[in-house]
């Protein structure tokens, strides 16, 4: 079946719902690995000791400038995907009760949510924001000739800083999918246990039922 005939909405199968479809996993897991190979490379061009352990920086320079310019590319493919353009459109949409779940989230109590909570769209947004940074920033780096001295300078305080930040985030992120073995299933084969969506996502499987 080709991406844009897939069924935006989750399909039930055995007590399961459909969470995401093949598209929107291959796109995580490729967008995934190149994050994964921006950060280890950033880290070696930045940090003295990796540095040093890895030599051959012109290389590492080269893989970590294609590595960027390559990130927005499985998401641009996915777009043909019916349900990673309906996901994306969840994503961007802050509704009521997201307010609600930070509220609660501060105070370690539980709130319902949607198929995404809305600590899972304020990440998807700064990500995307940090990542269009990076690239514009990275592109100034790039060619060094084309634009000002102080553009350059300030190029790269924004770029490490932001890099930074994004590490920093992308950490917590793999720190709470750590903790949710039924989220990693749910990214590994597409679907979610409709007990593990009425206790996290209660609202998307309201929607669902």
């Amino acid at each position: 079946m080709p991406p844009s005939a897939e069924p935006a909405a989750p399909v039930r199968a055995a007590g399961r719902l459909r969470r995401f479809t093949g598209a929107e996993r291959w796109v995580h897991r490729i967008t995934a690995a190149l994050m994964g190979v921006l950060l280890v490379t950033g880290a070696c061009l930045y940090v003295p000791p990796l540095a040093e352990l890895v030599g051959r920086r012109r290389l590492v320079v080269t893989v970590h400038e294609w590595a960027g310019l390559a990130l927005p590319v499985p998401l641009l493919v996915g777009l043909a995907s019916r349900a990673l353009r309906a996901d994306l459109g969840r994503l961007n949409r802050f509704a009521p009760y997201d307010r609600g779940w930070i509220r609660a989230a501060l105070w370690g109590r539980r709130r319902p949510s949607g198929k995404f909570n809305a600590g899972q769209k304020a990440y998807a947004a700064l990500v995307a924001g940090a990542a269009l940074v990076l690239l514009g920033t990275g592109l100034i780096l790039w060619f060094p000739r084309v634009v000002p001295v102080p553009w350059r300078t300030g190029a790269t305080f924004v770029h490490d800083w932001t890099a930074l930040f994004v590490g920093v985030l992308v950490l917590g992120h793999v720190v709470l999918a750590a903790r949710d073995p039924e989220a990693r299933r749910a990214l590994r084969t597409g679907y979610a246990s409709r007990a593990w969506a009425r206790r996290e996502h209660p609202l998307w499987d309201d929607e669902e039922s």
